[in-house]
């Protein structure tokens, strides 16, 4: 049995349709379809050649029946997508960094090699950025098919307020209070000690650091300041961030490894007053480690955010 292009379309229709819906849709397309074959003809066109251009205008057949059926046709539709994309984003920038830092910590801490440290961290972090898109999308596209109400308005209360650029006084002042609390202490430890036995001072850090500490410390105060006087963030200024952000690191992780941080003299001290055994100073020490390697991470991370604020 030989059956039409109108036939073949209308069946193609409503097979995904439910049976109740099928037989209205049905008499619907067939009347809308031969009215409209039946104005091309009338206009000069082949009865065939008016069939495939009626059709064709028409489209897919299955976005046809989504159409009749109420089914949308995208994963996260405009009601939910901000939202999606918000909360997709929050925890992009907090789930991966979360996990590539806790599985780098627990592999050094169990004495894994490097490349080991390094491919277990990539991976994680890999999978829980596939985690994360697959289960929040997940979740959005069931809400978006339900039609559940998360009990999400938009109102004016929630209008941003304008966040000021580069450093006001308020924060340049306390920036420079904080570095100089800093170079102060480095220098307190050099020449007054916060730690005392015999009656001596023992400084905490290598006494052979302490100008190289205050370089740095002057450095940050000057970037503070050209940052100030500047006004506002700029690609050149997120650069020099960087580059200040790694230099401490850089310098903090090496003598921390090569174990030439802190004092030796003041480490014999602390471990016979404490106790604690060499296995416990090595997990303090991977553990200043990471936190001052987060530190610095999350202070580019930051600069080159307020960079791409105040650059718009």
């Amino acid at each position: 049995m030989t059956t039409t292009l109108t036939q073949r379309y209308i069946a193609a229709t409503v097979k995904s349709l439910s049976p109740a819906a099928q037989v209205d849709v049905r008499a619907e397309l067939e009347a809308s379809i031969a009215d409209a074959i039946e104005g091309r003809v009338e206009q000069g066109e082949e009865r065939e050649d008016a069939e495939r251009t009626v059709l064709t205008e028409l489209g897919d057949p299955a976005v046809l029946a989504a159409g009749y059926a109420d089914r949308p046709l995208h994963l996260i539709g405009p009601r939910y997508y901000v939202t999606w994309w918000r909360l997709v984003k929050l925890l992009l920038m907090i789930v991966p960094v979360c996990v590539v830092g806790g599985v780098a910590l627990g592999q050094t801490l169990s004495g894994a090699p490097i490349g080991t440290i390094i491919g277990q961290s990539i991976a994680a972090g890999l999978s829980s950025i596939v985690h994360v898109c697959f289960w929040v999308t997940l979740v959005f596209a069931v809400l978006e098919r339900t039609g559940a109400d998360m009990g999400l308005q938009w109102d004016v209360d929630q209008l941003p307020e304008p966040q000021p650029t580069g450093v006001g006084r308020a924060d340049l002042i306390a920036q420079l209070v904080l570095l100089g609390l800093a170079a102060g202490a480095v220098l307190w430890d050099q020449f007054r000690g916060f730690v005392r036995t015999d009656g001596e001072s023992l400084p905490l850090l290598s006494p052979e650091l302490w100008p190289y500490l205050i370089a740095l410390i002057g450095l940050e105060a000057v970037f503070v300041i050209v940052l100030y006087v500047r006004g506002r963030w700029s690609t050149a200024l997120a650069v020099v961030n960087t580059a200040l952000a790694v230099l401490f690191r850089s310098v903090v992780l090496t003598l921390l490894v090569r174990g030439q941080l802190f004092n030796p003299e003041f480490v014999e001290v602390f471990r016979a007053v404490s106790g604690v055994g060499q296995d416990t100073l090595r997990t303090l020490a991977i553990l200043l480690g990471f936190s001052v390697a987060g530190v610095s991470v999350w202070d580019i991370i930051d600069g080159w955010l307020k960079k791409r604020r105040d650059g718009r």
